[in-house]
């Protein structure tokens, strides 16, 4: 071994993959979680965790510039605009300050890994998201906050990178379909979300419609500081946040007002049930049912929340694998969710099971549904699930980028800033008739998607 300059881009990396891992390792214990708030002049709404027990910061811009505002023969667009954002970058309009010249994805991506941190964009039905995670040390983390600015503000999207890219997608898309599980999400979704954004998909033909004038247009539309969420968990001062989020979003187009969007429809209910069942070989057949079930602001939360856990979000201990696996080995596993957002997202049953015992395991898994929402939990089956899911709490914020996560959720959904602080408590409220209110109003058991996928005509 040689010995390495301290200076080297090398070290900065190595530096960076240490911290990181002693980051993941040790995680950070919260036992009292104050989050700071304020609003920027430009708008922009800030909410800080400091933790200083290691030297990271972890960051994340959220914007409404999600999947429900693509128009619907363009669907993907907003994903594919993230995408894009790291496949080249235009040279700064003044040409001043570091990383002022443009830069390929392969010179982007050097960059990043020369300062041992990471930037991406994402987007999901509702938000396109932008993520930054870097040490705190003032020198690197300076070129950090540099580099992320200028690659939000000024991706190039090149053609070449986006029709090339159009390509893969394409190959993905044409191989998920041939899977069993993918088709039976894609006739699922459209069957629960009818005309609604939530139920979109991308196509090869929506796709093939998406221009680079188009992701242009997308990210001018996207990037307005005064609709933006930042939410920051790490070794940082109010004063030292505020500084940085301020040069974040600094080269973003300055707006003298921030008009509000168009509105987007609801999510409609079901008028009646429906049932899908599409033949296909596979050796397993895999079921869905659901339905639109609430949005992420439902005065009912926990209520759902407890009650789910019972029903089919508990593992092993649900009432849907007690009766489907443990009783009559039809599948091995079983489960429920629901998907809140901004509007009502899809409550799924799943599982997967022989095509010929389909039938079956679709009768058994509707009547325990059917059971629980008209007679609900037994007190049992309460203390148990609050139990689990109060004693589970300290693994959802173990770590800052757990943290930065729910402090994200709180921060886009407007939740209390107590909100994380009194979840526990919230959960412990729970009754056995909240429970049963709750699901009796959000779930209609006898109008229900189920889409069946395999087994032959």
């Amino acid at each position: 071994m040689f010995p390495m300059n301290p200076l080297t881009p090398v070290s900065w990396l190595a530096r960076g993959a240490v911290i990181c891992g002693w980051a993941m390792a040790v995680g950070v214990a919260h036992a009292a979680l104050p989050i700071q708030h304020w609003t920027q002049p430009s708008g922009a709404r800030v909410f800080l965790v400091e933790s200083h027990a290691i030297p990271m910061v972890d960051l994340q811009i959220d914007l409404d510039a999600g999947g429900r505002r693509d128009p619907a023969d363009k669907a993907g667009l907003a994903s594919v605009m993230a995408g894009q954002i790291s496949s080249g970058m235009r040279a700064h309009p003044n040409g001043k300050g570091p990383f002022s010249q443009a830069m390929d994805e392969n010179q982007i991506g050097e960059a990043w890994a020369d300062l041992g941190a990471s930037f991406s964009a994402s987007a999901g039905a509702d938000r396109l998201s932008f993520s930054l995670r870097s040490l705190s040390y003032a020198d690197l983390l300076d070129k950090a906050i540099d580099l992320a600015a200028r690659q939000m503000a000024h991706p190039a999207f090149p053609e070449a990178m986006w029709l090339r890219d159009r390509e893969r997608l394409n190959a993905s898309i044409r191989e998920s379909l041939t899977q069993p599980a993918t088709l039976a999400q894609h006739r699922f979704a459209s069957a629960v979300y009818g005309e609604h954004p939530y139920g979109f998909r991308s196509t090869p033909e929506t796709l093939a419609r998406i221009g680079v004038a188009d992701l242009h247009a997308k990210h001018a539309q996207a990037l307005q500081a005064c609709r933006a969420s930042v939410s920051v968990v790490g070794a940082l001062t109010r004063a030292q946040t505020d500084a940085l989020v301020t040069r974040l979003l600094a080269q973003w187009p300055s707006r003298a007002a921030c008009p509000a969007l168009p509105p987007v429809a609801e999510v409609a209910a079901l008028g009646e049930a429906k049932n899908l069942n599409v033949p296909f070989n596979s050796a397993q057949a895999h079921v869905l049912i659901g339905q639109p079930g609430y949005k992420r602001n439902d005065p009912d939360f926990f209520a759902l929340l407890v009650g789910n856990h019972i029903l089919g979000g508990g593992g092993f201990v649900s009432r849907l694998t007690e009766q489907v696996r443990e009783k009559r080995g039809l599948s091995y596993s079983v489960y429920s969710y629901f998907s809140p957002g901004l509007h009502a997202g899809a409550f799924t049953v799943g599982l997967q099971t022989r095509p010929d015992q389909a039938a079956q395991a679709v009768t058994v898994a509707k009547e325990v549904v059917q059971e629980f929402v008209r007679n609900g939990p037994t007190a049992a089956e309460l203390q148990a699930a609050k139990s689990n899911l109060m004693g589970g709490f300290a693994l959802r914020i173990d770590s800052n980028r757990k943290l930065l996560d729910n402090v994200a959720n709180m921060a886009w959904n407007r939740l209390p800033l107590q909100y994380l602080e009194t979840w526990t408590q919230q959960v412990d409220r729970v009754s056995q008739d909240d429970v049963r209110r709750a699901m009796a109003r959000v779930l209609q058991p006898e109008r229900m998607v189920t889409v069946v996928v395999g087994g032959q005509p």
